[in-house]
C-alpha cells in the first residue's frame, strides 16, 4: 500500500470515505503528480489538464463511497482521469474529428536521431497530431483500452478509431523517417 506521511492508503481512502476534508487533501496531494501525468497526455496544456484533474477528484471525492478497496486505487482513479479529460475535450473534439492530417502539419525537429528518441520527444510528437488521433493514439497505446471501449467513449464508430490511430501512427512514422533523413545530410 501507498503511504503518506505515515498513513497508509487504505486508511486515507477510508477517513476520505467518512468525508474527512484532511484526507481528502492527503489523498489529494499523494495522486495529483500521477493524476496530471495522465491528463496532462489527453490535453493540449497545463492548465487544461489541471482543471481535469481538478474536476477527477470531485468525482473521486463524490464516489469514494462506491470505491471497492479490493481493487487497485490507481487503476480505479486512472480510469476516472481519463474520462474526465476526455469529457473535457468532448465538445472541441467533434469539431476536430473532420480535421484531416495535412491541415495540422507543423515543423517537429529534435536533436537526438531517430533511434535516440527519449519520453519527451515522442511527447513533443505527438503534439503535432489533431486532438482527435492523439486521444485515440493515447487510449489504445498507452492506456491499453480498447477500440470498442475507444468507441463507446469517444461516442465514435470503432471503425473511425482504427482509421484515426492508422493515421496518427503513420503521422508519427513519418516524422521519425524525416528526422533520420535529415540527420543523415
Amino acid at each position: 500500500m501507498q503511504n503518506t506521511r505515515g498513513i497508509a492508503e487504505d486508511e486515507l481512502i477510508r477517513q476520505c470515505k467518512k468525508g474527512s476534508l484532511k484526507y481528502q487533501e492527503l489523498l489529494y496531494k499523494q495522486y495529483y503528480g500521477y493524476a496530471m501525468g495522465i491528463s496532462l497526455r489527453y490535453s493540449f496544456n497545463r492548465d487544461d489538464a489541471l482543471e481535469a484533474v481538478n474536476d477527477a477528484f470531485i468525482k473521486v471525492f463524490n464516489n469514494i463511497g462506491s470505491y471497492d478497496q479490493g481493487k487497485a486505487f490507481k487503476a480505479w482513479l486512472r480510469a476516472i482521469v481519463v474520462n474526465t479529460s476526455i469529457d473535457r475535450r468532448r465538445k472541441d473534439m467533434k469539431h476536430q474529428l473532420n480535421l484531416e492530417i495535412n491541415d495540422s502539419i507543423q515543423v517537429y525537429t529534435t536533436t537526438n536521431p531517430a533511434g535516440r528518441l527519449d519520453a519527451a520527444d515522442i511527447l513533443k510528437m505527438m503534439e503535432v497530431l489533431p486532438p482527435i488521433q492523439r486521444t485515440i493514439f493515447n487510449m489504445y497505446e498507452i492506456d491499453g483500452y480498447s477500440h470498442d471501449e475507444i468507441a463507446e467513449t469517444l461516442e465514435i464508430p470503432s471503425s473511425s478509431s482504427r482509421v484515426y490511430l492508422s493515421r496518427a501512427k503513420e503521422k508519427l512514422r513519418n516524422i521519425i523517417n524525416a528526422e533520420a533523413q535529415q540527420h543523415e545530410r
